[in-house]
């Protein structure tokens, strides 16, 4: 019989954490799709960051239901046992196992999710939901949600209130305890090693996807089960495309290489970009942007600490690049004129970092109603500045043109500054 991949005492905590402050609402939180392709291939399957947070369970078609107050207050919905499937797909707990191992208050076949739900989620104002266009679920849970109303008739209780899911749960993951924290740094490391085996081993003439492979293969060796998002290894002109997927031209002699990889441990990520040349010298022209990215990473690097508004760390980043920009004749004009009119974004499109955690680009509020959130001890974000000069962009110098230079690093704010988790990876 197959077991938790992590104590499911933890598990039952947060549980117990989310329910103590839901107040009159419920929550049901839905397992990830799976995706198959012409009805036989299987991809391989990653749970919902949200149900794994709260119970650990890695099956397909499951349903958590938090119902405080009521007894039960915690219901799952799970597979039956079936040994026919089992052989061509592999273990399932089934509810009796399920419940048994992930100590769950009751577990019922997901054959049984619409009837039960119904009837278990009369009397709540509200219900936190995550809807996530999956047509089989969705359609599950608005239908339930429409018997509900019926079934409730007269009774004074109308259709109830939807919720969003994310935004609670987000709050309750953007703080981590010390064993998130370990995972986290572990991925960090895995990720790290990635990254410095591609940087030993890259040469003028391989592809860039065969710098994949490499990366790939030390975050399996090392435990890795996945990677936490698409691989980025961008050669030449190609890194100065933010979200590049292709990764199949040949690295040359004279280039650029970026590669963004993160390795996923235990459900949590690692994100790390890192920007070198293909045979290991930087030309004069690629020095001055990459010294100038280096220089502004380690100064935001060098401000956090708790206390510090989030979007600060945006507004000087910017406020940086585009001082930058102007240095190297990308850019003309007024620093606070360019900015206001948005003109820096021409070569740096995105923001600072973003919080990380069991999702790359992790859950959480970034502002409390209008006001800029403060970050706290806990917290864990990205650092990315960036600077983006595509070959095709002619009012830029003609020597930068093609270079695209990103550096980012995964950081954890401590109770006095914090720690950069992927200082293994060289800059």
């Amino acid at each position: 019989m197959r077991k938790a991949l992590e104590s499911v005492e933890r598990f039952k905590k947060r549980r117990t954490k989310a329910l103590q402050n839901m107040g009159a609402n419920a929550m049901i939180i839905t397992a990830h799709p799976e995706q198959v392709r012409n009805d036989s291939v299987h991809f391989p399957y990653r749970q919902d960051s949200n149900l794994y947070y709260l119970t650990g369970f890695e099956e397909p078609e499951s349903v958590l239901m938090l119902l405080p107050g009521k007894n039960p207050q915690e219901v799952m919905f799970v597979r039956k046992k079936n040994p026919e499937r089992e052989t061509w797909d592999g273990f399932r707990f089934g509810p009796e196992g399920a419940q048994a191992e992930f100590k769950v208050d009751q577990v019922y076949p997901i054959e049984e999710f619409e009837d039960r739900a119904v009837e278990l989620l009369k009397g709540f104002e509200g219900v936190y939901l995550h809807l996530r266009k999956d047509p089989f679920m969705d359609q599950k849970l608005f239908s339930m949600l429409d018997q509900l109303k019926r079934a409730q008739g007269r009774t004074g209780f109308g259709l109830v209130n939807i919720l969003d899911a994310n935004a609670y749960l987000g709050e309750m993951r953007l703080i981590k305890g010390e064993e998130e924290i370990e995972n986290l740094k572990i991925a960090c490391e895995i990720s790290a090693q990635g990254h410095l085996a591609a940087i030993k081993q890259i040469k003028p003439g391989m592809t860039e996807r065969q710098v994949q492979a490499i990366v790939a293969y030390e975050f399996t060796s090392r435990g890795s089960a996945r990677e936490g998002y698409n691989f980025i290894v961008a050669s030449g002109n190609n890194a100065t495309t933010l979200h590049y997927n292709f990764n199949d031209q040949v690295c040359k002699d004279g280039d650029l290489l970026l590669i963004d990889a993160g390795a996923e441990y235990n459900y949590y990520t690692g994100d790390i970009t890192r920007t070198f040349p293909v045979n290991g010298i930087m030309s004069r022209a690629q020095q001055d942007v990459y010294s100038r990215v280096l220089e502004i990473q380690l100064k935001l690097i060098s401000m956090v600490k708790p206390g510090v508004p989030f979007k600060t760390f945006h507004d000087t980043c910017t406020e940086l690049l585009t001082e930058a920009m102007l240095d190297l004749g990308l850019l003309t004009g007024r620093k606070s004129d360019l900015i206001a009119g948005q003109v820096h974004r021409k070569y740096y499109p995105h923001g600072m970092g973003h919080y990380l955690g069991m999702d790359v680009h992790d859950r959480g509020l970034y502002f409390n109603k209008t006001e800029p959130r403060p970050i706290e001890a806990g917290m864990c974000f990205t650092v990315e500045p960036g600077l983006y000069i595509p070959a095709h962009d002619m009012s830029a110098p003609a020597e930068y043109r093609g270079i695209g230079v990103r550096i980012e690093d995964n950081i954890l704010v401590t109770a006095n500054g914090c720690e950069v988790m992927t200082k293994s990876a060289t800059k």
